[in-house]
């Protein structure tokens, strides 16, 4: 490991059979955590490559608890994280939209580790817990479309990782490779980086794990989503190849906001601006989601361009689906609760 954390902090590239290596030590309980502290910054620094994100990825996969899931043409629309603009849980909010448009999504998220909330503060502050079994994502993925997958549930040798990356307190490939590395099998997939140097690059990382269709974004201001601020930029993964494009809200229909007008806050106030969205309550929130929700639409294969895919995410919440579909998950978080009362 200290050959690798040498050539890391020399600013060489590690070859995909040397960041396997790097990774599997990275989950050994033997280990030192300074070492991990240090491979990982040293990456950061160096930044990190399209072939050592893939190879993290794989580990991460074969190490993971599987929820056996029946086939299907599943999503994940988790972003990376980690790009400092403090927003409300886009996401997460846009997720319970896709799946009241019959997209299954099996969104994995994690809490905050460089925001105020991640998805899993804001989720269980909306009444959605964070302990689902694999048995019991199964059956949500099934009955609503839906399961928030928890990351430590799912990758058990992460806690340690997670002790480190709380301790650098800035983003690490770990952001990166948090979408990458869901236990479900993905044929499709949404996410947002916070690299414009590296949109191609991640869709590339897609392909090379199996993905069918997929979307990257980095939105305008360095958001890790789809931006109401200026010029997004978008790479494209279809039959096997990229391409990247660029859309801005006017262009969609959509007001140019400022980052500002999406600020979210604790896992209290960001539950609250998920209801309110939700409810369909107008303003840069909404617009947020219906971009992202639309662009998701469109990978998924859903609808035939962005536009249709905006219009399809305003029907849904309007006609007060998506809300429902917000209540039918935390109905049922509840009823699990209650199970395990007894």
């Amino acid at each position: 490991m200290k050959a690798l954390i040498t050539r890391a902090q020399q600013r060489q590239d590690l070859t995909f059979e040397e960041m396997t290596v790097a990774a599997t030590q990275l989950f050994e309980e033997t280990t030192p955590l300074k070492e991990i502290e240090d491979f990982l910054i040293a990456l950061s620094q160096k930044g990190e490559t399209a072939t050592e994100l893939a190879a993290l990825a794989k580990v991460m996969q074969k190490q993971a608890l599987t929820l056996n899931e029946a086939p299907q043409n599943y999503l994940d629309n988790c972003g990376t994280g980690g790009d400092g603009v403090g927003s409300f849980n886009i996401s997460t909010t846009a997720a319970f939209v896709l799946a009241a448009g019959d997209v299954y999504v099996a969104k994995h998220g994690n809490r905050k580790i460089s925001s105020l909330a991640g998805s899993a503060d804001t989720l269980e502050e909306l009444g959605i817990h964070a302990n689902f079994t694999a048995a019991e994502l199964k059956e949500l993925l099934e009955t609503e479309r839906l399961a928030f997958i928890f990351a430590p549930a799912v990758h058990p040798k992460l806690k340690r990782i997670g002790q480190v990356r709380q301790k650098i307190g800035k983003p690490t490939i770990f952001n990166l490779v948090g979408p990458l590395a869901n236990p479900v099998t993905l044929t499709t997939q949404f996410t947002g980086i916070n690299r414009t140097d590296f949109v191609s690059d991640y869709a590339q990382v897609m392909k090379l794990l199996g993905r069918k269709r997929g979307v990257v974004v980095c939105g305008a201001g360095g958001l890790d989503e789809a931006s109401l601020a200026g010029e997004n930029r978008l790479a494209i993964l279809e039959q096997g190849h990229v391409r990247e494009v660029t859309i801005t809200p006017e262009a969609l229909g959509l007001k140019t906001q400022p980052l500002s007008a999406i600020k979210g806050g604790n896992g209290k106030e960001n539950a609250q601006i998920v209801c309110d969205v939700l409810q369909n309550k107008q303003g840069a929130y909404l617009d947020t989601v219906l971009l992202n929700a639309g662009i998701a639409f469109f990978a998924y294969g859903s609808v035939a361009t962005i536009e249709e895919g905006i219009h399809k995410a305003r029907k849904i919440i309007a006609s007060g689906a998506a809300y429902a579909k917000l209540q039918a998950v935390v109905a049922y978080s509840k009823e699990h609760v209650k199970e395990l009362a007894q």
